[in-house]
């Protein structure tokens, strides 16, 4: 080892590692309280939230918040990685390792329930796209068109395991998980961000933005995760009931959320939750943190009183 380097470089140096640390640290725990932000809010239609494991019967709200202080790691390593760094094939495939590593630690904490794979996916593609950027205020779009590209590489290293995800959308013809990010993720970029702007600036609450902002992604999207459980019954009934809700002012009306409950019985009926749409929603609170030069993602403080009222 060289010990004739110059103090200034050495501490050039030290500077710059420690600066990749920190915005490394930073993006991993921003995704972290993203996830678990998204749990929270109450009342979901179908999904985990503070009253319960909403339509399924191998997680909870505990469960879940395990998952996302389980992956939070990989997700650090992977931004630690993809500082000063560009879209590349190497690049790609160290993430897709470190990808199924956060896989095996969420399902050893959770003991085989799968909470948080799709997150996996997204939150690790857009906190590797961030970590690229030079400034902490990129726009989402930017950091969404990043991700699209690191998306667009394959990975040699491993024989592409074939998820319920992509049997799904080869079956319906549907995007799924990797053709949106292979779109640049539309629904967050173009659906959930300006929603959730939209709502905030109306005046609305956190909680009814957050909730609209949710059932603005699911009135879109081809949810693999509804197709997989209820196939294109269970797609409609959240798409035509999200949109439903919107129509009648979003679930900050009483109208609106008479509408949201009737849509959560509906799919509590059907056994199906808008996984996908969940996931999409914890990258758009991810994004609109990462967007503003946010230090955290506020902590959902949604309840039961808020949106049905106190018995």
């Amino acid at each position: 080892m060289r010990t004739d380097l110059p103090s200034a470089t050495v501490l050039k140096t030290s500077c710059t590692v420690s600066t990749d640390q920190a915005r490394a640290i930073q993006l991993a725990r921003l995704a972290r309280q993203a996830l678990i932000a998204e749990a929270e809010l109450t009342p979901k239609p179908g999904l985990v939230d503070r009253r319960g494991a909403g339509a399924h019967s191998d997680l909870s709200l505990a469960i879940m918040t395990r998952s996302a202080l389980a992956i939070e790691p990989y997700l650090r390593e992977m931004a630690l990685i993809s500082g000063r760094n560009c879209p590349s094939q190497p690049l790609r495939e160290r993430l897709a390792v470190i990808g199924r590593e956060a896989e095996h630690a969420m399902l050893q904490t959770t003991s085989g329930s799968n909470a948080h794979k799709g997150a996996i996916w997204i939150l690790g593609l857009l906190t590797s796209a961030a970590a690229m950027q030079d400034q902490d205020e990129t726009p989402a779009s930017t950091i969404a068109e990043v991700a699209k590209k690191i998306a667009s590489f394959g990975d040699r290293a491993t024989p592409r395991l074939v998820s319920h995800g992509d049997l799904v959308a080869k079956r319906y013809g549907v995007a799924g998980a990797r053709g949106e990010a292979l779109a640049g993720f539309p629904h967050i970029v173009a659906i959930g961000l300006p929603m959730l702007h939209s709502r905030r600036a109306g005046g609305a609450t956190e909680t009814v933005a957050r909730l609209d902002t949710l059932l603005g992604i699911m009135s879109c999207l081809d949810d693999t995760c509804l197709l997989y459980r209820g196939g294109e019954e269970a797609l409609v009934t959240a798409k035509t009931g999200a949109a439903a809700v919107e129509s009648a002012g979003g679930s900050g009306t009483a109208l609106g959320k008479q509408r949201l409950q009737r849509l959560d019985h509906r799919l509590l009926k059907l056994g199906v939750s808008p996984g996908g749409s969940g996931d999409l929603m914890a990258a758009t609170l991810f994004l609109d943190a990462v967007e503003q030069g946010h230090d955290k993602v506020q902590a959902d403080r949604s309840g039961l009183e808020e949106i049905y009222g106190a018995d």
